[in-house]
């Protein structure tokens, strides 16, 4: 994953302004550490922050067309590069990077070519024939891009809102699937699959075409050229991606880091995933790394965390500190990509608040409010948490083609129905139960549906909620209206996370890009409706689950919400 930074139509001293684009790149170095570049034409600048993927060797950028006069700066991967090369066969080619299409594309068919990009990507394109240009971002919003506008009329675009905060007036997440044009002005959106408006669908459940949908997924993010692997907390999620992966690893165009799949996870020692993971890992034949963290570690960590996700969303934090130290010791390891589980449960309804969906109506268009939020908790999670130590996370869920199949099932297949046997994401085990050739063994396909915040050891949350008790006091929460006026925290560890973000991120603009509303076990506000009781204990933790997590919290001693919390 790379980090990009545009600055385009600078009113005064475009020439002068070089030293703080660079000073301003630099601090998304970590995305990219592989190499560094900058275009500059008149008044616009492009900088591109690399981490090498494919085409190591020839693929810097900014990237071009055959006369340079497009000049585009590309976060991400397209997985159909090839295809679209042969039907871009007048073309030259300079590298081997998968994103030099973009240039062409444009070239050969205008501002209208995002949607034949397969993949996930964030990128600016300038045309230096009249000096417009353009900016998107992938459907789903798997890579981050901000957009921003200073004083002066400029446009900027960052990959990271630390890359265009300081400088500019005001600043905002830029839409996933939308492209922003400076001829036609505004944003509009390129991604309009059935799903979007939320109607409810009536194909039939077919298990072999679900799979085949997905394991073509898989095998597309196979496309690298330096050594993977796949973050495995030993759920269903990440292990039937491991599965596929190494099912399809030897026929795939993958760098290969020796002869077997490697797999990582993190956890407290003890913890539910720690198990998991090595059963499957074991089952499956992986060489498997398994990582330890304290409390005290990612506690200590919690300031750094919050700086690269830029968010102070409570349930995002709690995940994406394991994550992040995971990311380290990946890095560590050599390995700059991994293949991650993340899109599962916003698709198959598969968290357990799932379970009160009164209907098919309400299951389905609450997974649809569930995958366009993705961009804002765990899409930002899985990439920043990553990439803050040069890591890419592919999601094979989150796949175009897969989410068109899956979301295109009558939803009453996804309803929770314990008279039928069907528990969550009932048709996704399903389509992998194989009796003759099993992907997983069974009480791993069927095993209840854990947050990562909660599978890498249940009292990781608990020690967080100590220490922010510790923190925050009771006058502090009190009077959390008054000093949080917008997205006011209703616990002491919202409190406390919020004043770290604060600290990193002062400006209103930054506090409005992340959301806030009553959850329950990462519901939608609308979800928390399903149930009248999941108001009295608004915790995201899938232990809020009143009545169906295994391990849920008493219902005597539920987290406070609008007071002091208490400890446990």
């Amino acid at each position: 994953m790379c980090g990009i930074l545009a600055v385009l139509g600078i009113a005064d001293n475009p020439l002068g302004k070089r030293p703080r684009i660079i000073e301003l790149s630099r601090r998304l170095r970590h995305r990219g550490p592989d190499w560094s570049g900058l275009h500059h034409h008149q008044n616009c600048y492009l900088a591109h922050e690399r981490l090498a993927i494919v085409d190591p060797a020839s693929g810097d950028q900014p990237l071009y067309n055959e006369d340079k006069t497009i000049v585009v700066t590309v976060n991400g991967e397209i997985y159909n590069h090839k295809e679209l090369r042969e039907r871009l066969n007048s073309h030259e080619f300079r590298t081997g990077s998968d994103c030099e299409v973009i240039a062409h594309l444009y070239e050969e068919y205008g501002e209208e070519f995002v949607n034949m990009l397969d993949g996930m990507f964030s990128f600016v394109l300038l045309d230096t024939r009249d000096n417009s240009f353009i900016a998107a971002r992938d459907a789903i919003g798997i890579t981050p891009l901000y957009i921003g506008w200073g004083l002066d009329g400029s446009v900027w675009f960052a990959s990271e809102m630390k890359a265009l905060s300081d400088d500019c007036e005001r600043f905002m997440s830029f839409l996933p699937g939308h492209i922003y044009s400076s001829k036609l002005g505004g944003l509009r959106r390129w991604y309009n699959p059935p799903w979007f408006a939320e109607q409810i669908p009536s194909a039939p459940y077919e298990p072999l075409v679900l799979r085949k949908a997905f394991e073509k997924a898989v095998v597309k993010r196979l496309m690298t050229d330096v050594p993977f692997g796949v973050l495995l907390s030993g759920g269903l999620d990440s292990s039937l991606v491991a599965s596929v992966a190494s099912r399809y690893l030897a026929d795939s165009e993958a760098a290969q880091w020796g002869s077997q799949l490697h797999t990582f996870c993190i956890g407290l020692k003890g913890s539910p995933d720690l198990r998991a993971a090595k059963e499957v890992a074991d089952y499956l034949g992986t060489r498997h790394h398994e990582f330890h963290f304290t409390v005290q570690e990612g506690i200590d960590a919690l300031a750094e965390v919050i700086y690269h996700i830029e968010t102070y969303d409570v349930t995002t934090i709690r995940a994406s500190t394991p994550m992040f130290l995971m990311s380290r010791k990946i890095r560590a390891l050599g390995v700059k990509m991994v293949l991650s589980g993340e899109g599962s449960d916003e698709i198959f309804g598969g968290y357990l608040y799932f379970h009160k969906a009164p209907n098919k109506e309400e299951f389905h268009q609450e997974t649809c409010r569930k995958i366009k939020a993705l961009h804002l908790y765990d899409c930002l999670r899985a990439n920043k948490s990553t990439s803050a130590w040069g890591v890419e996370a592919r999601v094979p869920f989150l796949d175009k083609e897969f989410i068109n199949v899956a979301m295109d099932i009558d939803p009453e297949w996804k309803m929770i129905r314990p008279d039928l046997g069907r528990i969550e994401k009932w048709i996704l085990r399903n389509a992998f139960d194989d009796e003759q050739n099993p992907y997983l063994p069974k009480h791993i396909l069927y095993r209840q549906k854990e947050q990562f915040s909660d599978g890498v050891g249940y009292s990781w949350i608990d020690g967080l909620k100590d220490h922010a008790n510790q923190q925050v006091t009771d006058a502090m929460l009190a009077n959390a209206s008054f000093v949080y006026p917008e997205n006011t925290p209703t616990t002491k560890e919202a409190y406390y996370y919020r004043t770290i973000f604060e600290r990193f991120f002062p400006k209103n603009a930054a506090r409005s890009t992340v959301p806030g509303g009553p959850s329950v076990a990462c519901s939608t506000a609308k979800a928390v409706e399903w149930d009248a009781a999941w108001s009295k204990n608004l915790d995201p933790s899938g232990r809020a689950a009143l009545g169906v997590h295994v391990a849920a919290y008493d219902e005597t001693k539920a987290p406070a919400v609008n007071g002091p919390s208490k400890k446990e």
